[in-house]
């Protein structure tokens, strides 16, 4: 085995929410990242760039500004750099945006994924991460959401191209023998946000005396996860590589999503502890200490009105599941967003 020290993550979207954290992760563990993000204008760039910037500050970090989609570009980082371990997070993201333009999901998630298993076939690392996300279980309503369950349903673009890539990255991982690990992440929250996220959105027009739009008036929940606790639970995975499929009739009894056909696992990343949205709000206006206005909406297309993840695969695979309460995270979010955007500190 490599020296950690001389190891080599290439993560995608490292510039993103979920991708800086585990970039920042990984490097101050002493590995060396390659980072590929194009920093699309989908939201704001300047955030995307002040999350880099930390980064680039770790000489062990190197930025590539592409498109994973373009092809070769994939190709030529793993011919050069023969990354250890591949954290796959670029994608376009947001279930409402995918209804408004479908194609940017078709280019970054589809065409973006397989961009990414043909580079690892040609140069198989160690591990491969590929992030999915709660959506891929669509219309399901037993709860909470286990791994093992069928997902054939789901209800917006977003969602069914998740579920695709999902489904590409098993193939691969059964032809070419490529050890996948598939993260579903359920909500997850915390510094460093999207600015399209509920608690984005809410926190800023909160301060800024707007009223918020609560969807379904209110009357949905959510398995809302703390990004440090997703970021702890994707690296102890990072080393919970699928074993070879001779050992998946003892580990049956575990409930484990592993393939019987490929190195190939899935595993839900959640809080296991659905807030309802009324919840997550007054968590917000506690942080913030000023009571928000409510603008109460219909359900919108493509949303589902509760989500919750089995977490017991990975408890198993790891020996931790996330457990920041709701009202310590959302405190630690509304920090951080002072603070970035210039707020009054008390």
């Amino acid at each position: 085995m490599k020296d950690i020290k001389q190891k080599k993550a290439l993560i995608t979207g490292s510039a993103g929410f979920i991708g800086f954290h585990i970039s920042k992760l990984l490097l101050d563990e002493g590995w060396r990242v390659i980072g590929v993000d194009c920093l699309s204008n989908y939201y704001d760039v300047s955030l995307k760039e002040c999350r880099e910037n930390i980064l680039i500050e770790n000489k062990s970090y190197r930025p590539v500004h592409e498109k994973v989609e373009t092809p070769n570009v994939l190709m030529d980082l793993f011919a050069h750099e023969r990354p250890d371990v591949v954290i796959h997070l670029a994608a376009q993201a947001g279930v409402r945006y995918s209804i408004e333009n479908p194609r940017a999901y078709l280019e970054s998630n589809i065409n973006g994924t397989f961009e990414l298993l043909e580079a690892a076939r040609a140069f198989p690392p160690e591990h491969i991460l590929l992030a999915s996300t709660s959506s891929a279980y669509g219309a399901n309503k037993k709860m909470p959401y286990r791994e093992c369950d069928k997902a054939d349903h789901q209800i917006s673009f977003y969602a069914a191209t998740k579920k695709s890539t999902e489904n590409m990255a098993h193939s691969y991982s059964h032809l070419f023998d490529l050890p996948i690990t598939v993260f579903r992440f359920f909500t997850v929250y915390g510094p460093w946000g999207r600015p399209d996220m509920a608690l984005f959105k809410f926190t800023k027009a909160i301060l800024n005396g707007d009223a918020i739009d609560v969807y379904n008036h209110g009357n949905m929940s959510r398995d809302f996860t703390y990004v440090d606790d997703l970021v702890e639970g994707m690296r102890l995975l990072m080393d919970a590589i699928p074993a070879d499929t001779s050992s998946y009739d003892n580990i049956r009894d575990l409930a484990d999503s592993k393939s019987s056909v490929a190195p190939f696992r899935v595993v839900n990343i959640g809080n296991s502890e659905p807030e309802k949205l009324s919840t997550f709000i007054e968590a917000i206006e506690s942080a913030v200490d000023i009571k928000a206005k409510k603008n109460f909406m219909p359900m919108q297309l493509g949303d589902v009105p509760e989500t919750w993840a089995d977490t017991k695969l990975l408890q198993q695979l790891t020996g931790k599941v996330p457990n920041t309460p709701v009202k310590t995270g959302v405190k630690n979010f509304v920090k951080w967003y002072k603070h970035f955007y210039g707020y009054e500190q008390e």
